[in-house]
């Protein structure tokens, strides 16, 4: 996640946040107030929350010891498999490996998270360092730099993951359910986002190895239909998600996972980035007249 290296203006769009932020908050609140668990929720967020940090940090001590703070990209993936898995063993009911939602789910973030770390890994590990934090570094100059670069970057990363996670912990600490309807339009929708995602990177993975489309746009394949087919993945993964939560008691309190994401690449992190870098780029301007935004659509003549 890069949305700390430029956050532009947001007006309209961060007031919507906060109203719904707000009202999540308080329903939630009231949810588990109603349940009578509030003391048993707070203890299991903390526990989460302390092990995703724990994990970032680690990450962060061998960003240190390899002099590149980018490998905070590969853990991105992997972070979310820690929260999974420390959710299923905070479960107070008895789990199994099997066909109930929880196995499946777990499925899920697995193939997400280690296949978004393992192809970053393999993209850095013959580059140098991401650019863009070579740019904060400098920002940030003089001995702060490397506490900038825990809080700022590990440690809001670490939390974010665990907001987002938000739906994947409400499915893993509720009783065993075997999978219902919910759960396979759920998958169904989660399918469709990994497919744009896996899909999208690998041709735009080809397009760049191509050396003469140095300095053009790709408007080929999925990003015929939208300039990030694979923003529009990762988004609707999480969505699916979301349904697939819906089959538990408080489900519906997974809802900020895909609110939370969703902002965070429209708004904030993948898409204004990688416009800002295309909009250098031969053909960009017909190209973003003709092709939609974020949701797949036929292009306009």
């Amino acid at each position: 996640m890069d949305f700390l290296v430029n956050a532009p203006k947001l007006r309209n769009s961060t007031a919507a946040l906060v109203v719904f932020l707000c009202g999540y908050v308080a329903a939630g609140i009231t949810a588990y107030n109603f349940l009578g668990k509030p003391v048993e929720a707070i203890w299991l967020m903390l526990c989460v929350v302390s092990a995703a940090l724990l994990f970032m940090t680690l990450v962060f001590v061998i960003s240190q010891l390899l002099k590149r703070t980018d490998v905070v990209d590969i853990a991105w993936g992997l972070v979310f498999i820690v929260i999974v898995l420390v959710s299923w063993l905070l479960n107070s009911n008895t789990l199994e490996l099997g066909w109930n939602i929880q196995t499946v789910v777990t499925i899920l973030v697995l193939l997400w998270g280690l296949r978004l770390s393992i192809m970053l890994f393999i993209r850095n590990m013959n580059r140098p360092e991401d650019a863009r934090y070579v740019e904060l570094r400098k920002r940030w100059k003089g001995s702060k730099v490397v506490m900038n670069a825990y809080i700022r970057i590990f440690v809001t990363q670490g939390l974010l993951a665990v907001v987002i996670s938000a739906a994947v912990i409400i499915i893993m600490v509720s009783p065993m359910r075997q999978p219902d309807i919910y759960t396979y339009i759920g998958t169904g929708i989660w399918l469709i986002g990994f497919f744009f995602e896996v899909l999208g990177d690998r041709q735009l993975k080809q397009f760049i190895r191509n050396p003469k489309n140095k300095d053009k746009v790709l408007a080929s394949g999925l990003w015929r239909y939208t300039r990030h087919p694979n923003y529009f993945g990762e988004a609707t993964m999480w969505w699916g998600i979301f349904i697939i939560a819906l089959s538990t008691y408080v489900g519906w309190l997974g809802i900020i996972s895909p609110v939370i994401i969703t902002f965070l690449l429209l708004f904030i992190s993948g898409v204004p980035l990688a416009e800002k870098a295309l909009a250098k780029r031969t053909g960009w301007k017909s190209y973003k007249a003709r092709t939609s935004k974020f949701i797949p659509l036929l292009p306009r003549e």
